[in-house]
């Protein structure tokens, strides 16, 4: 497997201001390669103003589908949901391109399920985040879906932050053309350098991968930055 790249930023506004410029080249080439792109988004502070700056770059929204790599089982609306910031991040003509997984299914397994089939055979990038804990979308630690490896989209079995989850998968990341890592704050030092050596202690760590980039602040670098 490759080594990640890491890119480091002076603080979370150019960290932000980099992650849009990056999502917006990927799609105009995506678009022009093959008429359309197809891309996962995770939340986070620092992303929602990522996506929020994305208006002012040239992106082909016409051709663009933002799926959702994970998210909170929660009720339509919620400030819990990853959904609700990404809609409050974008403006209403161009809304229509979010592709929302269905966590308020009565069965969030079979919405799983029925998510995947909506999926490319591969996402052309997957914007992912680093919880302090290693996690990253909502593979969290200590949690069976770390384990699932015959499903593109699963659900958590328990609770993660008092709520469970649905998430791309291991498997769906490890097709995916490239990953965008967007990591900020100076409590990710110690995920950080465990994600850039492949560390399987965290659950980032044993992400696979043909192209990773990972857009960190400074205080997120720490020692890295070097």
């Amino acid at each position: 497997m490759p080594d990640h790249r890491l890119e480091v930023l002076p603080d979370t506004d150019a960290v932000a201001r980099r992650g849009a410029e990056l999502i917006a080249e990927a799609a105009r080439a995506a678009v022009e390669a093959d008429g359309g792109y197809e891309m996962a988004a995770s939340g986070g502070r620092t992303p929602w103003a990522m996506y929020g700056q994305l208006e002012d770059q040239e992106m082909p929204w016409a051709d663009t589908r933002i799926f959702q790599a994970d998210e909170r089982i929660a009720p339509a609306g919620s400030s819990d949901r990853n959904l609700s910031h990404l809609i409050a991040a974008l403006s209403l003509g161009v809304q229509g391109s979010l592709r929302p997984m269905p966590v308020t299914a009565e069965d969030p397994e079979a919405g799983a399920e029925e998510y995947a089939q909506l999926l490319p055979k591969a996402l052309d990038l997957v914007h992912l985040g680093l919880g302090p804990d290693g996690h990253t979308a909502s593979l969290v630690p200590g949690d069976p879906v770390l384990e699932v490896k015959d499903r593109r989209v699963a659900v958590t079995a328990g609770e993660y932050q008092g709520t469970r989850r649905m998430t791309l998968t291991y498997r769906e990341l490890a097709r995916a053309k490239r990953l965008l890592w967007i990591v900020t704050g100076e409590e990710k030092q110690e995920p950080l350098a465990k994600l850039l050596y492949h560390d399987p202690s965290i659950p980032a760590g044993r992400v696979e991968f043909t192209d990773s980039l990972i857009v960190a602040d400074e205080a997120a670098a720490g020692s890295e930055s070097g």
